[in-house]
């Protein structure tokens, strides 16, 4: 039975980022979602987005925020003069670094943080992820200004070992607009697991909202787990049936960008061989009902490039007493090592 003494909470979560049809049952009632509640939701964090938006506009290149607003992704080959990526790349894979890693299935995410505990061993990487352009197309894509979080990511795949990667089914991350890029540190060919992504499905169209509708009134029972948790998987059936085009392989070559919003459909491709792929990465998720930009308290003085640092160390606190954690830390690692777990 759920605690009644959470629903203050519970509220709470109503009223800012919570996602799960399971852990919050006011989320997961068919009931109230049959009367709208997700519905509304979506539809309200859409148009803030879109507020927040028109008042970021004008502090991005035409280009890119044509890209962003046509595709919902924009792709930036030769993001780096090629003298400073070669540094960038000597500095990330010269050396091991604090480490964390996660298992999904068939593939192992190794994170490296690039936070302030971490940039005197990596100046450049920190320096890269923080440049004010990136920061502009982080917020813009995520519809709303804040602080992203920063690290290096090995994205190893190991198709003969464990289940299917749930990463590599289509999904939009959440409810609402949010935002992730990747620098890739090397070429990522049409067959090592590329990033995938469906042109032009971060858009709400009134077809979307009555899939997000519909979803929401099963959610909470679905077999998916991921689904269940707010991340709704869609199949090649019902991209059709929304008119959204096939999903499209970013297959990329070193040093280019991309920056996406991942309200929008996308994944990772499966690999048929063993893979590995190491970019810069970034993403931003904040409260989509605040109508305003800036105030972000991950930017305040004590916390301003330490918020991951922050979270890991409790982490890594939760670990040592037994509990379970997502993310296990593998000690001093190279980014282009086999996984540890």
């Amino acid at each position: 039975m759920p605690n009644p003494l959470a629903f203050p909470l519970w509220a709470l979560g109503v009223l800012g980022q919570d996602k799960s049809f399971v852990a919050n049952p006011i989320l997961g009632s068919p009931a109230l979602n049959r009367l709208g509640l997700h519905r509304g939701r979506v539809a309200l964090a859409a148009r803030a987005a879109r507020l927040r938006r028109a008042w970021m506009a004008d502090r991005l290149d035409p280009a890119d925020r044509a890209a962003l607003d046509r595709d919902g992704f924009l792709i930036r080959p030769d993001y780096l003069p090629g003298e400073t990526f070669e540094a960038l790349r000597r500095e990330v894979l010269g050396r091991p670094l604090p480490a964390w890693e996660m298992r999904q299935g068939q593939t192992v995410t190794r994170m490296i943080p690039l936070t302030e505990a971490t940039r005197p061993l990596l100046p450049l990487a920190v320096a890269t992820v923080r440049a004010p352009r990136l920061d502009r197309l982080a917020g813009y894509a995520a519809g709303r200004a804040g602080a992203p979080i920063h690290f290096v990511q090995t994205v190893i795949a190991e198709p003969d070992r464990g289940e299917a990667d749930p990463q590599t089914e289509l999904h939009a991350d959440t409810f609402h607009a949010t935002s992730k890029f990747w620098l890739f540190l090397h070429d990522v060919g049409e067959q090592d697991g590329p990033f995938v992504f469906v042109p032009g499905s971060h858009r709400l169209t009134p077809e979307r909202l009555e899939w997000e509708y519909r979803q929401s009134l099963t959610a909470r029972d679905d077999p998916r787990p991921h689904h269940r948790f707010g991340s709704f998987r869609i199949t090649a059936a019902e991209l059709a049936a929304l008119g959204l085009p096939a999903p499209r392989r970013i297959a990329v070559r070193a040093n280019t960008l991309v920056v996406a919003d991942t309200f929008a459909f996308h994944g990772r491709a499966p690999s048929a061989r063993p893979t590995m792929r190491i970019e810069l990465h970034g993403h931003l998720r904040r409260n989509p009902f605040l109508p305003w930009n800036g105030l972000d308290p991950l930017r305040l003085p004590g916390l301003s490039g330490r918020a991951l640092d922050i979270h890991l160390a409790m982490l890594d606190r939760r670990a040592r007493r037994g509990h379970p954690v997502v993310w296990t830390n593998v000690g001093l690692v190279r980014a282009d090592a086999p996984p540890v777990i």
